[in-house]
């Protein structure tokens, strides 16, 4: 199942792409006999009442879906998107997750999964403007997986780890390089207001199916800049979130971002700067494509 967030005159509400339709989510479920109590405008409060049976009720929703269009809002075409999820209480990240990346920075293998974090304030959707070039002359793409956590996790193991995992969606870690740079700590680079877009939706396990078979490609205004598999990645999706869970409980709606690969703007001769107007595009196989525009200064 596809799970989206748009826009209303209430405000965001969670959806569910089927097909080029968006059906929301909460008048899904209150016509459906699985449905627990509570509200589930949103797609934070869905997970906290159904990351635990989310391939059931994935499949019950779908199939009402395509058997009754009463919870139909409108062509997607017709709608703004926002970030899948928009409110995460972490949004967790890991850096030189790739071998080729971390070649092309010169630095070490890493022994474990190198960590930092974002604040939701730096999330932007799918029809959203990227913001940071008014805050940075050195704009830099990062095409990657973003994990969604669906259930509590605490000190998971490896081998159940993706049992937590409520989906995938395409994420662009937007990295202001000179902010990034000024002192030993990244936070300045990475919480620039609006340089996280993710989306267009978050996808259930269930219907990715191996998280480490991916294709991944990243275009600046058409132009590919990035491509590989998740199956390079250093430290695999159920490793990060068992190794994460070792020392913090994860929650339902919680944002992973499992690293970039090599072709970073900052590595190219001469660099590649993202520039007000320029279109990135970040395209993962059974993701979908995530596209935003540089907005100006």
């Amino acid at each position: 199942m596809k799970i989206v967030s748009y826009y209303d005159k209430s405000g965001v509400r969670g959806g569910v792409l089927l097909g080029e339709s968006v059906f929301d989510l909460e008048r899904l479920l209150s016509a459906a006999p699985e449905a627990a109590s509570g509200s589930t405008a949103s797609v934070r409060e869905f997970l906290e009442l159904y990351g635990a049976e989310l391939a059931s009720i994935s499949a019950a929703l779908t199939a009402r879906a395509e058997r009754d269009d009463s919870a139909r809002v409108a062509p997607r075409s017709e709608l703004r998107l926002a970030a899948p999820l928009a409110d995460p209480a972490k949004v967790l990240c890991v850096g030189l997750n790739y071998k080729d990346h971390v070649a092309e920075t010169g630095r070490a293998l890493p022994e474990y999964p190198d960590l930092f974090a974002k604040f939701a304030s730096s999330l932007i959707g799918p029809d959203d403007e990227i913001g940071g070039a008014a805050a940075s002359d050195n704009l830099d793409f990062e095409g990657e997986v973003a994990v969604v956590i669906g259930r509590a996790a605490t000190r998971v193991s490896e081998a159940d780890a993706l049992q937590y995992v409520a989906g995938l969606a395409p994420l662009n870690d937007l990295t202001a390089r000179d902010l990034q740079y000024r002192g030993t700590q990244w936070l300045a680079g990475k919480a620039v207001d609006g340089s996280t877009p993710w989306g267009p939706a978050l996808v259930t396990l269930d219907e990715v199916g191996d998280p480490q078979a991916l294709d991944l490609v990243t275009r600046v205004n058409g132009v590919e800049m990035q491509r590989s598999n998740t199956r390079y990645q250093i430290f695999p999706i159920a490793k990060i979130v068992s190794y994460i869970s070792s020392f913090l409980t994860l929650a339902p709606g919680d944002v992973i971002a499992t690293g970039t690969p090599q072709g970073i703007g900052a590595k190219r001769t001469p660099p590649v700067w993202l520039q007000p107007g320029d279109t990135v595009e970040i395209d993962i196989e059974r993701l979908g494509l995530l596209r935003n525009r540089v907005g100006e200064r």
